[in-house]
């Protein structure tokens, strides 16, 4: 299955990214700052998400991926992890109608199996509600790791050897590609990463293998589509050979 048509007009930043991936770092230091707790950030970080969203059509952005939850995550406080749950429960279930009728398409990357099965029904709804939508492809990692994306996938591929559904001669790059939970949508041409801190946390490793990349020293909540468009404007500036040489 391959990603939709794109529909959208010409937007008005040309030769910008078509797909860019964001760690969305530094909400609990945006709040500490503040001498807020740490999920006062988090709320700021979910409203900036909404803005961003909606800058992407005018950058020639059809796809955007956010870091939302990552697979080390559950090694934060009981608290912190049972707010941010809560958090995405409340931003699912507030914007979806926004996200509708705004042209967004929302599906969810991750492993599932350790949410909680009412945050599993409101991703599905929200998934199933914008199946249709085309404006912009936002994807959402939640419960998110690469390297368990990797393994995942590579327990299907081989699952599908053994049943002989998949002769072993014919995997590649490719193949496994086909199992990944990305499997539907292009590579990321630009990852973004904010806060300052300068590593990529286990993020689209696979995916992101000729990704162009920026570390921004702003904390995610005050990251705002104006330095989106910067960025994008950066990345149309570079010189991508994707390992070859010019002539």
């Amino acid at each position: 299955m391959s990603p939709a048509a794109d529909t959208t007009t010409e937007p008005v930043l040309t030769g910008g990214p078509r797909h860019v991936a964001i760690i969305m770092d530094g909400n609990g230091r945006w709040a500490q700052a503040r001498g807020r707790p740490r999920l006062f950030g988090h709320h700021a970080g979910a409203r900036r998400v909404r803005e961003v969203v909606r800058a992407c059509p005018d950058l020639g952005v059809k796809y955007l991926t956010i870091f939302a939850f990552s697979t080390e995550n559950w090694k934060r406080t009981q608290v912190e992890v049972a707010g941010l749950m809560s958090l995405f429960r409340r931003y699912i279930a507030k914007e979806t109608k926004d996200l509708y009728s705004e042209g967004v398409r929302v599906r969810f990357i991750g492993d599932r199996d350790r949410l909680d099965p009412k945050l599993v029904d409101l991703m599905r709804g929200l998934e199933e509600m914008t199946r249709s939508n085309d404006k912009v492809h936002l994807t959402i990692a939640l419960n998110y790791g690469s390297r368990d994306e990797v393994a995942r996938a590579t327990k299907l591929l081989a699952r599908d050897v053994a049943q002989g559904q998949l002769d072993p001669e014919d995997v590649n790059e490719e193949t496994l590609t086909r199992y990944l939970d990305t499997r539907v949508l292009p590579d990321p041409d630009l990852v973004i990463r904010t806060s300052g801190e300068a590593r990529i946390s286990n993020f689209l490793l696979w995916q992101s293998a000729y990704a162009e990349y920026e570390f921004v020293d702003t904390l995610w909540p005050d990251f705002s589509p104006e330095e989106l468009a910067r960025l994008c404007r950066n990345y149309g500036a570079r010189d991508r050979r994707f390992g070859a040489v010019r002539a």
